[in-house]
């Protein structure tokens, strides 16, 4: 098992966000586990050093961040699973719903409280 530090550039941050892809359905009580919580602690502290966002509503984010990863919304709909409401939110008809964040939070590599921040709808 690889040994662990703290996450210092981009080439560290792909190694540990890879790490984690391959042992993320990890066994409670496993060490590939405790690497497991231990990458989330590491890539998260990165993330919040490397990402200082932007003062943005949500949408603007996520159309932000979609754009940085060449995502459309039809990518987005392929993770969520129905295009009809992922056009919704982005045209903002519709507020993200909790699932939306978990999803869009971890495809997008925005934190999560910045997708819960207020927003106005357009009604």
């Amino acid at each position: 098992m690889k040994q662990w530090f703290v996450i210092e550039n981009e080439k560290e941050y792909k190694d540990a966000t890879e790490r984690f892809e391959e042992i993320r359905e990890a066994k409670k009580g496993t060490p590939e586990y405790k690497e497991k919580l231990l990458l989330v602690h590491l890539v998260s502290e990165y993330e919040k050093k490397q990402w200082s966002l932007p003062e943005v509503d949500p949408i603007e984010m996520i159309k932000i961040r979609m754009e940085d990863f060449g995502y459309s919304a039809s990518d987005l709909a392929k993770e969520y699973g129905d295009k009809g409401t992922v056009s919704k939110v982005l045209n903002y008809k519709q507020p993200l719903s909790l699932n939306m964040i978990r999803i869009f939070s971890k495809l997008l590599h925005i934190p999560a409280d910045a997708l819960t921040k207020e927003y106005k709808l357009k009604v």
